[in-house]
């Protein structure tokens, strides 16, 4: 990764990582509170939600350091917008919204056929988790390749 990204484009690379940690810190903590058992068992709602919680801070403070760190120089410049930037955004949350969509579907079907309330919140989670790895991904390499 070059040195001179500009501000949006490292906060596209906090994104993709933070989506990262946060989805295997999920599953390993599910994992070993399943301890081989029946999933469904997992008391789940308090580690997604410290899950969440803690990939927000580590986005925040990945954000916070790398800009920190990449605008060493003209502070205004690192920090500037334009056209392209506001492209790039659009079309990682369109990327984005069809992952979100596919998983409000997969939601909709559990719910149909009764599944059990942990597979309907963890679809949604991992709906989400991958929505926005997908989203930093088309975001990064619109950044590296340009918009076509």
């Amino acid at each position: 990764m070059e040195a001179d990204m500009v501000y949006h484009e490292r906060f596209a690379w906090s994104g993709l990582i933070t989506s990262v940690v946060t989805m295997v810190a999920y599953v390993v903590l599910v994992l070993r509170d399943a301890a081989g058992g029946p999933l469904e068992q997992v008391d789940w709602l308090p580690l997604m939600l410290w899950t969440i919680g803690g990939g927000i801070v580590l986005s925040i403070v990945l954000t916070i350091a790398w800009g920190l760190i990449g605008s060493r120089g003209d502070r205004e410049s690192a920090m500037a917008s334009d056209i392209r930037d506001r492209d790039i955004s659009q079309l990682g949350g369109r990327v984005e919204q069809g992952f979100v969509t596919i998983a409000g579907l997969g939601v909709i079907a559990l719910c149909a056929v009764g599944a059990d309330v942990f597979w309907i919140a963890n679809t949604m989670f991992a709906g989400f988790a991958i929505a926005a790895f997908v989203g930093g991904i088309a975001r990064v390499v619109a950044y590296r390749r340009g918009l076509v």
